[in-house]
């Protein structure tokens, strides 16, 4: 079976001819809403590669049969997501501290209450910590499981329409942004100021930004692609979410809980920079997004990629397979980031000889079942790996790229890679 990237180069140059013409041909169609720029073929995206999300649409277009089956997958998910929704965090039965519920809230989801709960004690204080275990009382505050809903389908169905050019998935794509973060009745504040809160504890802690940054970056994405003339997508709109994303970016920089979790040493502090990275190119900062790519090489690279591959703060983890994968993630997405910013992470070496490429071909026996993992781990999924793995293959990466027939199947977005390139 071929390599990763040998399809890759088939597909740019089999769209080569196709994207001249369908790129002139939408630079002269007409905007889809009074008002809006411009369509472009090209989206100025934050994670992904832009001009590879716009040769895989000329290539449909062109007729590769190659790419069909994939499309399919993307379209059922779209489908599903047209009638689903739309969320908000008004949703949830349960009031923050600060006494507004437009105020995203959400409870730490491995601390368990240690005592019965009584009418004296009504909570079970004090809370224990059980790492890797997740409680169930969590899925009482919904905000969490809708904001991933919300992105879920947002992605969904703004890919659904860059691909296919139906008005009716970035029509409900603009809807379900507009709920979520405009809409004075449903409107997310831009603070996550009592996320991952303890009961009888603490109120929200900077940990709890990770439920944000692992799939807000996929939104930038798509306001990058929407904004190529998606019908819907209105100068209100965009400007909107700018305003949202500048003061998001603020809070992050400036608050308590967004400094604690910026000095986090493991993952948390991985997904953070790349949250903050992602903003600061959305928001138009291509400078300061430059400097927080060069200063992960440090802060992050350096003492979290071990020379043989490890992930030291991951690997004592309980479920150390799927923590150094999800770092992995961050710092991938973060790596793709920063090569927008005019930095190359991908290929950067630390001090002892640790990278990105290393620590995840360090994954690929266990991803590929070759050699079993050696760490503990309480639900071994192989398939976890999968997405970084293509990931590396992209990037140069050989022993990413021939490990990749040898993986389990891939599921979710994975599953439609070349239309989304991009990990989580």
């Amino acid at each position: 079976m071929p390599r990763l990237a040998h399809p890759l180069r088939t597909l740019v140059a089999a769209a080569a001819a196709a994207f001249s013409l369908l790129a002139g041909a939408l630079a002269a169609a007409p905007a889809a809403t009074a008002g809006a720029r411009p369509r472009s073929a090209v989206p100025r995206t934050v994670v992904m590669d832009g001009s590879r999300l716009a040769a895989a649409r000329a290539a449909l277009h062109a007729g590769d049969p190659r790419l069909r089956p994939q499309l399919d997958l993307l379209l059922a998910r779209a489908d599903q997501a047209l009638t689903a929704g739309p969320w908000t965090v008004m949703d949830k039965d349960r009031t923050p501290p600060s006494g507004d519920k437009h105020d995203y809230m959400s409870q730490a989801p491995y601390w368990w209450a240690s005592r019965p709960k009584t009418a004296d004690n009504p909570q079970g204080c004090p809370y224990v910590q059980r790492d890797g275990q997740r409680n169930p009382e969590i899925n009482g505050i919904t905000d969490h499981d809708e904001d991933g809903s919300m992105m879920s389908a947002v992605d969904a169905l703004t890919l659904a329409w860059y691909y296919t050019g139906r008005a009716e998935y970035a029509q409900r794509a603009a809807h379900d942004l507009q709920v979520w973060f405009l809409d004075p009745a449903t409107r997310m504040n831009p603070n996550m100021n009592f996320a991952q809160g303890i009961p009888c504890l603490v109120d929200g802690r900077g940990i709890g930004i990770i439920e944000f940054s692992e799939q807000y970056t996929d939104v930038l994405d798509d306001l990058a692609i929407l904004d190529t003339g998606a019908p819907g997508w209105t100068p209100e709109l965009r400007d909107g979410l700018r305003q949202w994303n500048t003061a998001f970016l603020d809070w992050l920089l400036t608050s308590a809980n967004g400094k604690d979790e910026a000095a986090a040493a493991n993952n948390h502090g991985s997904f953070y920079d790349m949250l903050v990275a992602g903003l600061q190119l959305a928001t138009g900062d291509r400078a300061a997004a430059r400097a927080t790519a060069e200063a992960a090489k440090a802060k992050r690279l350096a003492p979290q990629l071990a020379a043989d591959g490890s992930e030291p703060q991951e690997i004592t983890r309980t479920r150390s397979f799927h923590y150094s994968v999800y770092n992995l993630e961050a710092l991938t997405r973060l790596a793709q980031i920063a090569g927008h910013a005019g930095v190359d992470l991908w290929h950067w070496t630390t001090p002892s000889g640790g990278s990105i490429l290393r620590s995840v071909d360090f994954l690929i026996p266990a991803a590929t079942g070759a050699a079993a993992w050696p760490y503990p781990e309480l639900s071994f999924t192989p398939g976890e790996a999968g997405g970084i793995l293509r990931a590396a293959a992209d990037h140069g990466d050989r022993a990413a790229a021939a490990a990749v027939p040898a993986l389990p199947a891939p599921t979710g977005t994975t599953a439609y890679w070349e239309l989304r390139p991009s990990v989580l």
